[in-house]
């Protein structure tokens, strides 16, 4: 696993750009709440702690990770936002619906940044089980949320 004992949410906020300026839109899974929350909370600490003003972060929920595409998209049209964190997490079951929600989210994302001026940063856990989930959410291996939020950063000053 490329992520075994490292933590990959460790940034030098020199080398960031300062958000002071931006907007920036999340749109959150209410599904697996638990790991949803604390990437939310991973991206919110690391926007702010790079600039970012309070209510220069929007944040709606949607039901599920496949709502994230909707979402965001409606966010595009309805808000003025530099940039799109897309948060949601899918654990594996006993069924192929984890596939199928994973693919179509992925497209969806993709096909969004592909569509608009605006980018959608992928924040999508889909891991195995439980335990993957939180190592990556503020566990072992970091938080993804933060990796996310300083991708929006950079890729929304690569957009002006």
């Amino acid at each position: 696993m490329a992520t075994e004992n490292k933590n990959l949410s460790v940034y030098d906020k020199n080398k960031i750009p300062n958000a002071k300026d931006l907007r920036f839109g999340i749109v959150v899974s209410e599904w697996n709440g638990q790991i949803t929350e604390s990437l939310f909370q991973g991206a919110q600490e690391a926007l702010l702690d790079c600039g970012a003003s309070p209510e220069n972060i929007i944040r709606w929920n949607v039901p599920g990770s496949f709502e994230l595409t909707f979402g965001s998209k409606k966010m595009i049209k309805t808000q003025k936002v530099d940039a799109i964190i897309a948060i949601g997490s899918v654990i594996r079951g006993e069924t192929s619906h984890f596939d199928f929600v994973c693919s179509a989210t992925a497209q969806g994302i993709k096909d969004l940044n592909v569509a608009y001026d605006v980018p959608v940063i992928f924040c999508v856990l889909t891991d195995d089980n439980i335990q993957q989930s939180l190592d990556r959410s503020g566990g072992k291996h970091g938080n993804k949320g933060t990796e996310a939020a300083i991708a929006a950063i950079q890729m929304a000053v690569l957009g002006k």
